[in-house]
């Protein structure tokens, strides 16, 4: 799993480096949805990784009041994935199946494997980069080319060689 944990973050920074290349002052809808997209991804990471550690967190909502700076996000982003590379990299193969119980922002009660959290905060980030991709289209940025097959042959260039 920490390959795909990997992946994340570095498609990640890979959509934060092509939002950073949208004039806001020409796009400022775009820019602002595009933000804050990323913002909500953020804010759900951090609520899953409070229930993967059995604390609290401090969201009302699964997203903030306010909209970040793309640097600030881009650091929040980067320190909220390297905890869960940390986590995922510490964890016992053998905890993926217990069952965690916990609020969600809207009151209603929920259970989930720490499994299929992980899993949910991969998929759940990977289709909101998918939606900020196609925002960045709409302001003539190129989408970035953030696959995993594309990061898995860029960070081990044996994946390339024919058998």
């Amino acid at each position: 799993m920490k390959d795909q944990f990997r992946y994340k973050a570095w498609a990640n920074s890979e959509i934060l480096d092509a939002l950073a290349k949208v004039d806001e002052a020409l796009y400022p809808e775009q820019w602002k949805l595009a933000v804050r997209l990323m913002n909500h991804t953020y804010v759900v990471d951090r609520i899953f990784a409070a229930h993967l550690s059995g604390m609290e967190h401090q969201f009302q909502d699964t997203n903030t009041p306010e909209t970040p700076t793309v640097d600030q996000l881009e650091e929040d982003i980067s320190k909220s994935d390297a905890w869960y590379l940390h986590h995922v990299g510490q964890l016992d193969h053998g905890k993926l199946k217990e069952s965690i119980s916990f609020t969600f922002t809207d009151g209603d009660k929920g259970t989930m494997t720490r499994e299929d959290m992980l899993f949910h905060i991969l998929a759940h980030g990977a289709y909101h980069r998918g939606n900020v991709g196609m925002v960045l289209s709409s302001c003539g940025i190129d989408r970035p080319k953030d696959t995993f097959t594309r990061f898995l042959h860029l960070t081990d260039a044996s994946r390339r060689a024919q058998t």
